[in-house]
């Protein structure tokens, strides 16, 4: 969904903002004696709310995917086919090939270290393969846990003459390789025709899904929550809405250039959503992150506040027929949501206030 950019929000901005939204409809703007004509603007009403209001600001990111991956040889023999990077591999889909036979990848965090066949000892590895088979369609009458059972040998015999493999119903061990999540290759290790041994790595990549990085000074830190939303505007124009994923720990040195000092940053990691693409990795994109969040404060539309000499701020208080200036104190603007936090007496959550048509 295409959103506005965010802009940071400086009391200059806030002025103009509200300077655009001068469609006085009354008297108050200017004294009696030097009143000025004005086109009149359609107007209607929007509530006051109490929310919580945020305010945010610009930093630089660089777009990536999440993860990173290792696909290692679970078996010996001659490399015979690698997919392309950038390509992704999903469960099912033939990590690389040994001596012309192709290995899938299946999902799981823990490595094969065994064949799998009737009779073995339960553990999580039969968990990880049964829970495979059965995404694949092909768990029919299996029950997914550590047990390899008849139900589990004739699974795998389905799931081998579907795919080509030889039809055993048992897995040797490196028939298949185990990873968390689908594998967005980056880089290859080794090239075709490549004698491999077990353990050796094949290829390399990071998962599927877009993300970007940036990096906070610790003082901003304890403004940021894993959840928090975030805008994402991208080098082709176009934004995204993310959400922070992951805050490190733990401070890391940002090695400085020539001249330039080594700064201290902490990692965070956002999350996109959407897909992402023409857009190349390590691009450098702009996050709107929250700078400042104000909880359960009332708040109005920022096109609802009237400018008024020495930097003070009404809104017109609607009630039925009748009208009232309130004097108001701004706080946080929030651009995300055209919001901005405001106190005053005589001002109440449920009050509606006027705004230029079209602005509720």
């Amino acid at each position: 969904m295409r959103r506005s950019r965010v802009l940071i929000v400086a009391s200059g901005m806030l002025v103009a903002a509200v300077g655009t939204a001068g469609w006085a409809t009354s008297s108050a703007w200017w004294p009696a004696g030097d009143r000025i004509p004005t086109a009149a603007v359609p107007i209607s009403t929007a509530e006051v709310v109490r929310t919580d209001v945020s305010e945010r600001r610009l930093v630089s990111g660089t777009l990536g995917h999440a993860g990173s991956v290792d696909v290692l040889a679970g078996s010996s023999g001659t490399l015979t086919w690698l997919p392309a990077p950038g390509e992704v591999i999903g469960r099912g889909r033939s990590a690389f090939e040994l001596d012309g036979a192709k290995v899938p990848l299946f999902y799981g965090y823990r490595p094969a270290w065994r064949a799998m066949s009737v009779g073995m000892t339960d553990g999580a590895d039969v968990e990880q393969l049964e829970s495979n088979l059965a995404a694949l369609g092909h768990g029919n009458g299996m029950t997914v846990d550590r047990h390899f059972s008849s139900a589990t040998y004739w699974a795998v015999r389905k799931w081998q003459k579907d795919t080509h493999l030889p039809v055993t119903g048992t897995v040797p061990l490196g028939q298949v390789v185990f990873v968390p999540a689908a594998v967005r290759v980056t880089g290859l290790d080794l090239k075709i025709g490549a004698a491999v041994n077990p353990g050796v790595q094949v290829e390399h990549g990071t998962g599927s899904v877009p993300d970007v990085s940036v990096q906070l000074t610790p003082a901003d830190v304890p403004n940021v929550r894993v959840g928090d939303p975030v805008i994402v505007s991208l080098p082709d124009g176009s934004t995204r809405d993310g959400a922070i994923n992951n805050v490190s720990p733990v401070a890391v040195t940002n090695g400085g250039t020539t001249g330039v000092a080594s700064t201290v940053v902490v990692p965070v990691r956002i999350t996109l959503e959407g897909r992402v693409t023409g857009l190349l990795d390590q691009a450098q994109v702009q996050v709107g992150i929250v700078a400042q969040q104000h909880k359960g404060v009332l708040a109005v539309p920022t096109v609802a506040l009237l400018a008024r000499p020495f930097g003070k701020y009404v809104v017109s208080v609607v009630n039925g027929t009748a009208r009232r200036n309130v004097q108001v104190k701004l706080g946080l603007f929030d651009e995300t949501s055209g919001l901005t936090e405001v106190s005053g007496t005589g001002l109440a959550a449920g009050d509606r206030v006027e705004v230029p048509h079209g602005g509720s």
